[in-house]
C-alpha cells in the first residue's frame, strides 16, 4: 500500500510539472502561442496593432486587466512597447511598459506570476 501511495504521489508530481511547464512556457515571450490561441482572433490582433486601431484592439482583450491600463491616448505607445518586444529590445520595451503603469519584467506578472504584476 505504501508503494502504491507513493508511485501516485510521484506521478502527480511529475505530471504536474510537465504541464505547469507547458501551460506556462508561452508567457511572456510573444513568439510563443498559449493555450487558447486562435488564429483567426490572432490574425485580427495582428491588424489592430499594424493599424493601430484601439477599439478593435479593446474588443478582441475584453474585460482583460492591461484594459484598465490602456487607453485610446496610449495605445500607440503600448503598440511600440511590442514591437520593440518582437524586435528583442526588452530593456527599451520594459521602459515603456513601466511608463504605461504594466509593471516590469518581461512575463504578463512582472515577474511576480500569474498575471498579477500591473501597479496599481
Amino acid at each position: 500500500m505504501n508503494k502504491t501511495i507513493i508511485t501516485a504521489g510521484v506521478l502527480t508530481l511529475v505530471f504536474g510539472a510537465f504541464v505547469a511547464k507547458s501551460a506556462l512556457a508561452y508567457r511572456g515571450d510573444p513568439t510563443k502561442v498559449g493555450p487558447n490561441y486562435d488564429p483567426v482572433r490572432h490574425q485580427q490582433m495582428l491588424d489592430a496593432f499594424a493599424k493601430k486601431d484601439y477599439n478593435t484592439w479593446k474588443k478582441l482583450m475584453g474585460d482583460r486587466p492591461v484594459t484598465s491600463r490602456i487607453n485610446a491616448t496610449n495605445f500607440s505607445k503600448f503598440v511600440e512597447m511590442r514591437n520593440l518586444m518582437l524586435q528583442g529590445k526588452i530593456d527599451e520595451a520594459n521602459k515603456i511598459k513601466a511608463e504605461l503603469g504594466l509593471g516590469i519584467g518581461l512575463g504578463q506578472g512582472g515577474a511576480r506570476g500569474y498575471g498579477r504584476g500591473y501597479n496599481k
